[in-house]
């Protein structure tokens, strides 16, 4: 295998690892913000969660990924490389402020980037970029909804049970949602670095004729996210656990049950969903189902430009850094 090659596939599983350590605060803020479990407690339950959906999900993901942005025809080493730098430069800035973010998103807009530089508008798999902007807006508001939903029914079979014992009963339950929460994490967000890389390892020839997933590959993928999930992410943990509103174990596993059964859809449809934007949202469902000042709409709206801006601004950065390397090396 080339060395270019590896060096790339070695990049795109450091993306993978800041993908699980910027969305460790996904499957964990809810559960720590309650005290159910502690921080270092909370990313290894979450770490062995993401690595259990190996066992569980197929690859349907990975293949939007692999054939359905940009056309394999445009497809390169230089192209594939460019979008995860920009990608991997996007998440650091984000994590460094704290903003949660689209690590999916990011890689799809740095894909963008230099496909059309190559080939334009017609470099584009359209229907497949459309599917994803989409569930931009449907992931945060199918969470909200659905979070508001659950909360309010929950709230309404619970109305005559005393606070505290909904409490003590809930703080066992949000372990449970946590994890169903992390097994759709691990399924949906590993398969975009299996994609990836399958689509790199395809374009370079070293997958023959016919474009397919490696077991190795998936392997390494889902061990790779599970690491970066142990890392955490203790930034963007208190800004969905703390600062977006305050949460009790009923709330909490409300959130999470939420944001699980979005994601786990989203994952069987093969659309490559921001997990970020489906927690986030599903938190927010769950305070409005308070009142709506128990939301912070400040984070809130600070959050949302977070996300408006990650594929246009990965397309620029990815675009960028392809352009220099296409007048000094290709």
């Amino acid at each position: 295998m080339p060395t270019l090659v590896l060096i790339i596939i070695g990049v795109a599983l450091l993306f993978d690892f800041m993908n699980g350590r910027n969305d460790a605060a996904n499957s964990i803020a809810t559960v720590v913000s309650t005290r159910v479990l502690t921080p270092f407690l909370g990313v290894l339950w979450a770490a062995f969660w993401n690595f259990a959906a190996l066992f569980i999900f197929g690859v349907h993901v990975a293949k939007t990924v692999g054939k359905g942005i940009i056309e394999s025809s445009v497809i390169n080493e230089y192209v594939i490389l460019t979008a995860l730098l920009s990608a991997i430069i996007w998440v650091y800035a984000c994590q460094r402020y704290g903003l949660p973010n689209s690590v999916s998103h990011a890689l799809i807009g740095g894909l963008i980037g230099p496909a059309l530089l190559i080939g334009g508008k017609s470099a584009l798999v359209m229907a497949g970029i459309i599917k994803v902007t989409v569930f931009i807006v449907i992931a945060p508001v199918f969470g909200a909804v659905l979070g508001f939903l659950v909360m309010s029914a929950t709230m309404w079979v619970f109305r005559k049970t005393p606070p505290r014992r909904v409490d003590s009963g809930f703080r066992i339950m949000q372990l449970v949602s946590s994890a169903v929460f992390s097994l759709g994490h691990g399924s949906n967000d590993a398969q975009k670095t299996i994609g990836i890389i399958s689509i790199l390892l395809f374009s370079t020839g070293q997958l023959g004729g016919e474009f397919y997933i490696p077991t190795w590959v998936i392997f390494a993928s889902y061990s790779t996210i599970a690491l970066g999930t142990l890392a955490g992410g203790k930034k963007v943990i208190r800004t969905l656990g703390t600062s977006l509103t305050h949460l009790k174990p009923v709330q909490g596993f409300c959130a999470e049950t939420a944001g699980a059964i979005s994601v786990i859809f989203a994952t069987l449809g093969g659309i490559p969903v921001s997990t970020t934007h489906t927690i986030t949202g599903s938190i927010m469902g769950v305070g409005v189902a308070k009142r709506l000042s128990a939301v912070r709409w400040g984070v809130a709206s600070n959050i949302v430009k977070a996300w408006l801006l990650t594929i246009p601004v990965n397309i620029f950065i990815s675009g960028t850094i392809y352009y220099i390397v296409s007048r000094f090396i290709l």
